[in-house]
């Protein structure tokens, strides 16, 4: 029997690629570690908790730079089929490091807000316009007790935002994707995309979910 859920995913596949890229992302897939584990493995090698929130930003911009990371990512070709694979597991490292970044600061990232929150950080600055538009008024920070209050509507039409910026996204990084498929160099742009864009969802991140004691 197939699941109420299931069936709305099938009808709505932007909705089942967001799910999906937070499901990896913070769950883990294939070499990707679930994101609690990121935090915890940088946390125990770091001084303090803002020490280890910088080294999981360093060591996943330099992991994305890298190759072989999709050819590693186990069930990557199982996903909905609305994005570039390429694009996917750029997305899926992306989260991977915002979700730890928000369990290093405390928040539940099992939460539905916390979820939405993670897919927000991987459209950097358009994240605040988005917010914005949904009535949620920011200046740099968000705080856990604003995110635990979003209700369930809001969040529905902030990941409508959320999937409309990442497949517009998608078609505007073709030419990457295209280059991709080219030996050394294709691999050098792609790389250096993907590191550039896990940096930018790592500071994204960082700024959004904030410590409790800093609001």
């Amino acid at each position: 029997m197939v699941s109420a859920n299931a069936s709305d995913n099938n009808n709505n596949p932007i909705k089942a690629t967001l799910e999906w890229i937070a499901d990896a992302g913070i769950n883990g897939l294939g070499v990707l570690p679930p994101a609690e584990d990121v935090a915890a493995d940088h946390l125990s090698k770091a001084a303090s908790i803002e020490d280890a929130i910088n080294s999981v930003i360093a060591w996943r911009t330099t992991y994305a730079a890298g190759t072989g990371f999709i050819t590693g990512l186990g069930g990557i070709a199982a996903m909905p089929i609305t994005i570039p694979v390429g694009l996917a597991a750029s997305y899926a490292l992306g989260a991977n490091t915002a979700a730890a970044i928000a369990h290093l600061r405390g928040y539940d990232i099992r939460s539905e807000q916390v979820r939405t929150m993670v897919l927000l950080c991987l459209i950097g600055e358009a994240g605040e316009e988005i917010l914005k538009t949904a009535g949620i008024t920011i200046s740099t920070k968000v705080c856990q007790n604003l995110i635990r209050q979003i209700p369930g509507k809001v969040l529905i039409e902030i990941n409508k935002k959320i999937g409309f910026r990442l497949i517009t996204k998608a078609g505007e990084k073709g030419v990457i994707n295209i280059m991709k498929m080219l030996p050394l160099v294709g691999g050098v742009v792609g790389g250096t995309f993907d590191g550039i864009f896990v940096n930018s969802c790592g500071k994204t991140a960082k700024t959004l979910f904030v410590q409790a004691s800093d609001t």
